[in-house]
């Protein structure tokens, strides 16, 4: 079996280079990428393409790398938290794409199992539509849809082996099974990582053919976003 096994996060993104495209997992603050993030922040890597779901918070996650002006594009379908994206979007610093989040989910499901494109009738009649191909089924018109794939995807489980095999847990399995399968090098960031053979087969999310390197993460923060409490 292969081990590939690096030693940590500045290894694993080291050849990140300028202007990449780069799928980073993650459902708001849950499941992200933390040390690849911050490894990125100390390349200094700049122009980056960022297919994310959302766009993290102005002090953590992706908001980390847009206050640095590491990122040129955004594609994303949800951008509430980030004043600082915000500021950017609106004074034109920033180039951001904006998907309906199942268009989004599709559109990566579809770059990693090769398919093209494909037909949907989420965002006909809004800004969404604007250039597409729409053609008509069952009666409902449906917008064509492009794939997403990446130079780089970068994504966080839970348990993973020396071979890349990954296991996520609870809602960290998001975004991130499907951006496994969409980048020409996956990498993969756990918070314990086993030899092959100690991950039940049966429970396996991700398979280890999908993943070029892996590394076990350190000093996890796992923050909450919205934290709603009673008096």
């Amino acid at each position: 079996m292969i081990n590939k096994v690096v030693p940590g996060a500045a290894e694993a993104v080291k050849d990140i280079p300028d202007n990449a495209i780069v799928m980073l997992g993650g459902f708001g603050l849950c499941g992200i990428p933390e040390n690849c993030i911050q490894a990125l922040l100390l390349t200094g890597v700049k122009g980056l393409t960022c297919i994310s779901n959302n766009a993290g918070v102005d002090d953590f996650g992706i908001g980390l790398l847009l206050k640095t002006r590491q990122v040129k594009k955004m594609i994303s379908s949800y951008v509430g938290e980030n004043v600082e994206f915000e500021r950017q979007l609106l004074s034109g610093e920033l180039e951001v794409e904006l998907i309906p989040q199942g268009t989004l989910a599709e559109r990566i499901r579809a770059g990693g199992a090769g398919i093209p494109a494909f037909y949907t009738p989420a965002g006909v009649g809004t800004e969404v539509a604007a250039g597409k191909e729409i053609r008509e089924y069952d009666g409902k018109p449906h917008l064509l849809e492009n794939w997403l794939r990446a130079d780089f995807s970068i994504v966080k489980a839970w348990k993973g082996d020396t071979s890349g095999n990954l296991i996520y847990k609870g809602t960290a399995r998001n975004f991130n099974p499907m951006m496994a399968t969409a980048g020409k090098i996956t990498i993969a960031e756990v918070e314990e990582l086993v030899p092959v053979g100690e991950l039940d087969p049966n429970n396996i999310h991700t398979p280890g053919i999908f993943v070029q390197r892996i590394f076990e993460g350190k000093n996890y923060e796992k923050r909450i976003e919205q934290r709603t409490i009673t008096k």
